[in-house]
């Protein structure tokens, strides 16, 4: 599963938890304040008044620019007492991967920008797939293939301990947040 799709998932999660504790609160009788006062003719008077919800408003997280490689994604939620809205951000690794091999190529240095793709395992894999290895060392072609079968500690590798790391903390981060949100919601 890649990252992006991950730190969708966790976005949505938190979005949709939001969606069902405000339409949970929406089911809540509205706040009555009634009194009675008693005016100088000696007649009564009953005053009702009902109000809405305190309203929270998502933060708008992410730029205008199309042309970012970050993701974004926030949240609110208006209870009777309390309302709440929260904002994050990811950056997206391959997304940056992309750009920076592109900036490469358009100032004229495609081995380069071929050789910086190459650092992802699948990238590098797909290129030895097609017969066309990935340059090492400076050497393209079938010298490039003879340097890998040489070279095979530069073999970029999938880093699924760390991308399991980091999935883990974004997971426990938000439900972190989920937990004291739910826990300020019953306090208050």
């Amino acid at each position: 599963m890649s990252e992006r799709l991950r730190n969708n998932l966790i976005a949505g999660l938190i979005v949709f938890t939001f969606w069902c504790i405000s339409f949970s609160t929406l089911a809540n009788d509205p706040i009555i304040t009634e009194s009675t006062s008693t005016v100088t003719t000696n007649g009564n008077q009953t005053t009702r008044v009902e109000s809405p919800p305190p309203s929270a408003i998502s933060p708008n997280v992410g730029g205008s620019n199309s042309d970012l490689c970050t993701i974004s994604s926030s949240g609110a939620l208006g209870t009777q007492i309390l309302s709440l809205s929260l904002g994050a951000t990811y950056t997206e690794k391959t997304c940056l991967l992309i750009k920076k091999a592109r900036m490469l190529s358009q100032s004229g240095m495609k081995v380069a920008s071929v050789s910086l793709l190459c650092s992802d395992p699948d990238i590098w894999q797909a290129m030895m797939d097609a017969g066309t290895p990935c340059p090492i060392d400076g050497l393209i072609g079938e010298e490039a293939k003879r340097a890998w079968a040489v070279r095979t500690d530069k073999i970029p590798m999938p880093e699924k301990e760390n991308d399991n790391a980091s999935t883990k903390e974004k997971r426990d981060k938000a439900l972190g947040i989920m937990g004291a949100i739910a826990t300020a919601l019953f306090i208050f």
